[in-house]
């Protein structure tokens, strides 16, 4: 069930709002003493998460499909790094991670139950009143497993929504009156309230295998006066590619960065070039962002403008990190 990307909440009877989550999006299959994870894009999770795996073998119910998302809990809040460090191969890391960092399966939907009843056809309506009837009977008192919390509140959405950034990953609306959606975007939509933010240009890659610009590498100054990487823009107009090349030539020189400086070619990418220019501290973007964790933005930021006006030293932490941070454990109660 993909999710389609609105600017505004959905309003009416017919929408359930639920918080999205920052992890891995998950099925789990159980068949007996079988257990199969499997992300929406149809890859086998089951070897990177065994904890998730032994607190499914532990539930009562000896069958069942459930859709969900597998988070790892840092404190009261979820760390998407140390989410990543699961996706290894090998199995030693894994295991080690599982006991240092165990990781929480969130549970939304009940697409088969533990009668090994078929529930897609079924208004999600019906299924959440199963789902939450399911994980009272099978999953009560399990911390490594939670119930997502859902409302048909507008009030409880929006105060969901003003804690993205900083804790949650935006919220989703789903049609109570719709069953189960495969493969398509229909009774879906996720909603993210996008944030922005000054940053320094420490630096910028080439487009593969030219000389004109391609990425802005974005820096913001941390509490003890260094320069670190934060990121990346590359929406960045064709047409003025050509002249902003030319314009970024003349600050090339120094370290870029005096912190954490960009590394190497990203994990899911072969293309990408490890190869940067530094730049010296002078330019000043701001881009628009969707979330910030791990002192870096999470996804590819967008360019907004830029900021003759700021002066680079203003461009700090604070303004990412001033965000009043959610319990999100207590959310899952």
């Amino acid at each position: 069930m993909e999710a389609l990307s609105v600017d505004e909440i959905p309003q009416g009877r017919q929408w359930q709002y639920e918080p999205k989550w920052d992890g891995f999006r998950c099925l789990a299959f159980r068949d007996g003493t079988k257990i199969e994870l499997q992300s929406k894009s149809g890859q086998s999770l089951t070897r990177y998460f065994p904890d998730v795996v032994a607190t499914l073998s532990d539930l009562k119910a000896k069958r069942f499909v459930l859709d969900g998302e597998i988070v790892v809990p840092d404190g009261r809040v979820f760390s998407f790094d140390n989410l990543l460090q699961r996706i290894h191969p090998a199995a030693s890391r894994v295991t080690r991670l599982a006991k240092e960092t165990p990781a929480l399966l969130i549970v939304f939907d009940l697409l088969m139950d533990a009668d090994g009843d078929t529930l897609i056809k079924q208004p999600l309506s019906e299924r959440r009143k199963t789902l939450e009837s399911f994980m009272k009977k099978h999953a009560r008192g399990r911390k490594t497993i939670r119930l997502s919390p859902a409302t048909i509140k507008l009030a409880d959405a929006k105060k969901w929504l003003t804690q993205v950034g900083a804790t949650l990953d935006g919220i989703i609306a789903k049609r109570l009156d719709l069953p189960y959606q495969s493969g398509n975007r229909l009774g879906m939509q996720k909603i993210k309230n996008y944030r922005s933010a000054d940053c320094v240009v420490g630096g910028f890659r080439y487009n593969e295998g030219t000389k004109v610009v391609g990425s802005l590498l974005l820096g913001l100054y941390d509490d003890e006066g260094l320069l670190d990487h934060v990121g990346f823009t590359s929406s960045l107009r064709a047409a003025e590619k050509k002249a902003l090349t030319a314009k970024l030539k003349k600050f090339i020189g120094g370290e870029g960065f005096s912190g954490d400086k960009p590394g190497g070619p990203s994990r899911w990418s072969t293309k990408r070039s490890s190869e940067w220019q530094p730049l010296k501290p002078e330019l000043v973007v701001e881009v628009c962002y969707d979330h910030f964790s791990g002192g870096r933005f999470r996804h590819g930021t967008r360019l907004l403008r830029w900021r003759p006006d700021k002066a680079p030293k203003q461009c700090t932490m604070k303004q990412v990190t001033a965000q009043k941070k959610a319990d999100l454990l207590k959310l899952l109660k």
